[in-house]
């Protein structure tokens, strides 16, 4: 691809993929400690009054259908992984620090949710204290924001509100959790587009779906 002959893309793939390999491979230890932690419950009142209901099958199918979409793009567009990659190292990072700061328990009446694919990142074990802020509406909101076809992100925001409404109905996180992904991951975004210049003139933008 032409995109790929540029050295300055090829030296922010591989970098992001170190170390977003790095950071991947700190999680099980990072998640082991805080579950060991107490923390406070939250009075949550839209939780109060919302039953829980496990809905893991539906949050799975939208999360990884997701992410089959963006890598799909991007084998077409290495700028879309260098624009997650990267991201998504500073989005982990903020989320530990604040889950770090935020010590809290779950929910009342949370159901599990265990993915099979993504606990390896947690040591295969079932992590229920890694709340402030959501993970899982943190990976689509970042997915939407690194998509380029306006069908995707239509798709992308979509799924973006039923992750958070499903989230919300098994009581995995509380209101605040889902709220507040949005507008870190957005900020964090922006930022790091900036200092890393990753929206960089050589991108190759795909034709509106």
């Amino acid at each position: 691809m032409e995109a790929l002959q540029s050295p300055k893309t090829r030296s922010k793939i591989l970098l992001g993929s170190v170390v977003t390999i790095v950071m991947l491979s700190g999680m099980p230890f990072f998640f082991g400690q805080i579950e060991k932690r107490n923390g406070i419950v939250l009075n949550d009142w839209v939780l109060a009054y919302l039953p829980a209901y496990n809905v893991s099958l539906l949050i799975f199918a939208l999360i990884w259908g997701m992410a089959i979409l963006i890598v799909y793009r991007a084998l077409y567009n290495p700028h879309i992984y260098i624009k997650y990659a990267w991201t998504l190292f500073f989005v982990n990072l903020s989320r530990m620090i604040t889950i770090m700061v935020f010590a809290l328990d779950p929910p009342r009446g949370m159901v599990h949710l265990i993915d099979p694919i993504t606990g390896i990142f947690y040591g295969n074990a079932v992590i229920t204290k890694d709340l402030f802020y959501s993970g899982h509406t943190s990976t689509m909101v970042l997915v939407f924001l690194c998509l380029d076809k306006r069908n995707d992100k239509i798709i992308g925001f979509i799924a973006i509100i039923c992750v958070m409404v499903l989230l919300l109905i098994q009581h995995i996180h509380y209101t605040i959790d889902v709220l507040a992904a949005p507008v870190f991951v957005y900020t964090i975004y922006l930022i790091t587009s900036h200092f890393l210049k990753l929206d960089s003139p050589d991108k190759i933008t795909g034709d509106e779906a």
